[in-house]
């Protein structure tokens, strides 16, 4: 990695980071009535222009993908990870046959792109969609970002960890109950019933989940990022002082902001307040709520 990059990232310099992403379009009159089925969060409440975190959870809440909704007019915008993408696009399509509900992909007609410390200047560029600080712009129409950063895969990946932003297939999978990801916002506890509320909702009123996404700092870190090994420390076993299994990791990576090794982890209820310290094997890792670095 270049840390010259980090660190001008890091100092507000502008940057950039393509990647493939899912972007599906939902629409006709029963359109609200459908999704409210399907996911955590209610539609029916988003306004125009306005975005919401949701979730798509099977019949035992648990995780077929997250997404990003947008409401435009009346049509809603899905934006999901390449990962996840073909299983949103065929778990929408199904209920086409079904009503007034009307889903396309659009996900070959744009490129995604992540954008970081573009603030007033997001508006000076040319673009379709806009999730946050993150656009769609139709393919072949923008050539360059002038002035700015093309970010790697291995920055990007720093930033992710760092921002507590997991990842479909490394720190959440279909075994994954919704919850389990500590998202607030993904779920509405409010509106009617969808495909494993059931679930979700017991989990909520009887108190809180066995386990849960978190952050944790490890101690000794590598004197640069390029010593540090994440196959050693990737899905090990997290223990407590008294030796009992405390959860397990699934991301991690050195922040040269922080100067330390940070990771994501999957931490037992009893843990889970920041502050505690846990074992990986002759490592302290000290549970940190995320995210890491705003």
């Amino acid at each position: 990695m270049n840390i010259e990059d980090y660190e001008k990232i890091r100092n507000g310099a502008v940057g950039f980071y393509q990647q493939k992403r899912g972007l599906i379009e939902v629409s006709g009159k029963e359109a609200i009535q459908f999704l409210n089925g399907l996911i955590t969060n209610d539609v029916a409440k988003l306004e125009e222009n306005a975005l919401m975190l949701a979730a798509f959870p099977d019949a035992k809440g648990r995780l077929i993908a997250v997404v990003r909704v947008l409401r435009k007019d009346d049509k809603f915008l899905f934006e999901t990870e390449e990962s996840t993408h073909e299983k949103v696009y065929n778990n929408l399509f199904r209920f086409t046959f079904a009503g007034d509900f009307i889903v396309e992909d659009l996900s070959e007609k744009f490129e995604y792109f992540s954008l970081f410390n573009f603030k007033s200047e997001i508006s000076d560029l040319k673009f379709d969609t806009k999730f946050g600080e993150d656009i769609f712009v139709a393919k072949g129409e923008l050539k360059e970002f002038e002035n700015s950063i093309e970010i790697s895969d291995e920055l990007y990946e720093i930033l992710r960890i760092e921002q507590g932003i997991p990842l479909y297939g490394v720190d959440m999978d279909e075994t994954t109950i919704v919850p389990e990801l500590g998202i607030e916002e993904l779920i509405s506890y409010k509106k009617g019933c969808y495909i494993g509320q059931e679930i979700i909702a017991r989990i909520y009123f009887r108190g809180h989940v066995a386990k849960q996404l978190t952050g944790l700092i490890l101690s000794e870190p590598p004197a640069v990022a390029g010593e540090l090994n994440t196959e050693q420390i990737q899905n090990s076993e997290l223990k407590s002082p008294e030796g009992k299994n405390a959860g397990r990791i699934t991301s991690v990576t050195f922040s040269p902001k922080l100067n330390k090794t940070i990771a994501l982890a999957y931490v037992r209820y009893e843990f889970l307040a920041e502050g505690t310290e846990l074992k990986i094997g002759d490592q302290t890792a000290t549970v940190k709520n995320l995210p890491f670095v705003e």
